[in-house]
């Protein structure tokens, strides 16, 4: 995280946990780098422009993509103390946060896209009219076409480097969770489109800075981060679509189309098969809601 985050007032805020464990303020800051990414991504880019019905959408999203309730707990509490922070410093009037909580209600299936919907999102990738507009077309479609085909997190995405990829065996490593490394296949789709991205557009948008063996960037030739890829689904998604959803679709439609659960957990990389079976889950209410939709006796 950059130490200031125009109009945030990060600096300030980090010298005021000053009495607190390192490990606290890191976690702090840490959940603030997301929202303040999330909230800017939605047009939000000052303190004093959040209200709390922007705050509960973003704890909604965070349970949809799939964190922990303590996680999405964690990060409510955080929000608490950040807004009641700038309230008693006077950047704000009213504290948007005040008895912030995390959203009622356990066990929300993760959000899945249903494929109909992602081919649509993956065939209709519009270009700009220069080289910059088709460079950034060809960026997000191999970015989009990675998450959904090979079931990446974001941030082993954002960590992709060229000697990750395997063109000839049509394969890529990437580092999960854990430091654990794992080779994934990759389809015709994603291979051609990284291929694309790498050799037409990635020369348009890198810069002197840009690292050797970087894969994607964003606008400035800088590493791709979370926010970018946010960013990227916000701006080419007809549908509000979180970037996890991406993965828990790619998870659910291995199932719908009988691939072995446990060939499903190597492929996310999950340590337990329990975390696994929530996917079953998903296909069970799909599977459920077709039969409701379609038997005459139903």
């Amino acid at each position: 995280m950059s130490d200031s985050v125009e109009g945030f007032d990060l600096d300030r805020y980090r010298a005021s946990l000053s009495g607190k464990a390192a490990t606290t303020i890191r976690a702090y800051l840490s959940d603030l780098d997301d929202f303040i990414g999330w909230a800017q991504a939605h047009g939000c880019g000052s303190p004093s422009l959040v209200t709390r019905v922007l705050l509960r959408r973003y704890l909604a999203d965070l349970s949809t993509a799939g964190a922990a309730r303590a996680t999405v707990a964690r990060r409510a509490a955080t929000l608490r103390s950040y807004f009641d922070y700038l309230r008693r410093r006077g950047v704000i009037a009213v504290d948007p946060a005040s008895r912030l909580s995390a959203p009622r209600g356990g066990g929300r299936l993760p959000q899945v896209v249903a494929a109909s919907d992602l081919n649509d999102l993956l065939e209709n990738i519009s270009a700009g009219e220069d080289d910059r507009g088709r460079a950034l077309a060809l960026r997000d479609l191999a970015v989009l076409e990675l998450l959904y085909g090979a079931g990446l997190r974001v941030s082993e995405l954002c960590g992709v480097r060229r000697g990750d990829l395997n063109v000839k065996d049509r394969s890529i490593v990437v580092l999960g969770k854990g430091s654990k490394e794992r080779r994934l296949p990759l389809h015709d789709q994603a291979i051609d489109a990284l291929d694309q991205w790498i050799r037409i557009g990635l020369p348009v948008l890198a810069t002197p800075a840009t690292a050797p063996d970087a894969v994607f960037v964003n606008q400035r030739g800088n590493p791709l981060q979370p926010r970018d890829v946010r960013r990227i689904l916000d701006a080419r998604s007809p549908l509000p679509i979180h970037p996890h959803a991406l993965r828990h679709s790619f998870a659910t439609h291995l199932l719908d189309g009988g691939a072995d659960l446990r060939v499903v957990q190597e492929l996310l990389g999950h340590a337990s098969l329990e975390t696994t079976q929530i996917y079953t889950h998903v296909s069970k209410e799909r599977l459920s809601s077709v039969y409701r939709a379609t038997h005459p006796r139903a």
